[in-house]
This record gives C-alpha cells, sequence and structure tokens, in this order.
C-alpha cells in the first residue's frame, strides 16, 4: 500500500493505493478516517494510483470538472456500499439526489429492498471523499445532512461546483446532524 498527504483548500487530504488503484481519500479529523487500512507502518510514499489522484485534485480545485471515472478506484466495502459508491460516481456535477432516491434506484435495480438509511450508512462510509461525490447527497426535501467531512465542507464543495444551495435546507443551530 502506498500512502501520501495533499494539501488542499479544506484541510489535508490522505490519500492511500495500491499501484495504480486509489483506494483510499480521507479528509483530516472527517469520521471514520483511514477506516480499514491495518497496515500503516508498512505503507510507501509514492506510486501511481497516488500521482494521478493527486492531479485529479489539482484540476478539480483549480476549477476544472475531472469526473470520478478517468481513475482506477478501488474502495473496499460491501457489495451494497459498492453499489451506492457506484451510483454517487454518476451524480453530475452541480446537481444533487436524495438518499430515498438512491434507495429506490438500488431497489429496482436488486429487486431488494433498500432503505435511505441503509443508503446513507454506506455514503457516510464511503473511504473516497470528494472524487466519490458523496457530498452530493442530500436528505428528503433537500435537507442539508452531515457530511463525515463536516457540514462546512459539503457546503463549500457544493458551492464549489455551482450548486445551488440556496434551494437547500441547513440544520437550525443546535441540530444534530
Amino acid at each position: 500500500m502506498f500512502l501520501t498527504k495533499y494539501e488542499s483548500p479544506i484541510g489535508m487530504l490522505t490519500l492511500t493505493a495500491e499501484g495504480d488503484a486509489l483506494t483510499g481519500l480521507w479528509i483530516e479529523g472527517q469520521k471514520y478516517f483511514m477506516a480499514g487500512i491495518r497496515e500503516r507502518s508498512d505503507c510507501r510514499a509514492f506510486c501511481g494510483g497516488l500521482d494521478k489522484a493527486c492531479r485529479w485534485l489539482d484540476r478539480y480545485f483549480s476549477g476544472e470538472r475531472p469526473v470520478p471515472s478517468e481513475l482506477d478506484l478501488r474502495p473496499s466495502g460491501t457489495a451494497f456500499q459498492r453499489m451506492v459508491w457506484e451510483r454517487l460516481c454518476r451524480i453530475p456535477w452541480g446537481e444533487t439526489v436524495t438518499y430515498g432516491t438512491i434507495a429506490r434506484e438500488i431497489a429496482g435495480q436488486t429487486g431488494r429492498k433498500a432503505s435511505a438509511q441503509a443508503v446513507g450508512g454506506a455514503v457516510g462510509h464511503n473511504p473516497i471523499s470528494i472524487i466519490i461525490p458523496c457530498h452530493r447527497v442530500v436528505g428528503a426535501g433537500g435537507s442539508l445532512t452531515g457530511y463525515a467531512g463536516g457540514l462546512d465542507r459539503k457546503v463549500w464543495l457544493l458551492e464549489r461546483e455551482g450548486t445551488d444551495i440556496s434551494r437547500l435546507i441547513r440544520p437550525r443551530r443546535g441540530t444534530a446532524l
């Protein structure tokens, strides 16, 4: 496994890869930071997957619109989580989708019931933040719900992408996310 740090406008990012495949991208201090990474002491400095991901991030933060499919993404998770993360990669730039919508789409694909809460759990455990755009998922009726990297960062990313956040409902101060 390879590991590097990336200084971004929203804070320090930690990236992991195996060869050319990106396996993780976490915002410093986020919930589930480096979850599932067991052998941190064996991490090396850099590889092709990290180089490509850092160039992707350079483009993203400089105003370009790179897409997740430009990278070899290999997040580790259950079959359900991977299905959710694949769906997140198809949310268009500047748009949002609800947890419930994703749940209904997955239920339609699999023929098995999926709940918005289960989708929320998978979204919250996304190990490749920003690139797999979990920040584009909102609650029912457009409510801005929690983000593992922090709600302020979620808003920053959405605004960066030109999302009309005026139509989204922010939680009241003191309200649990």
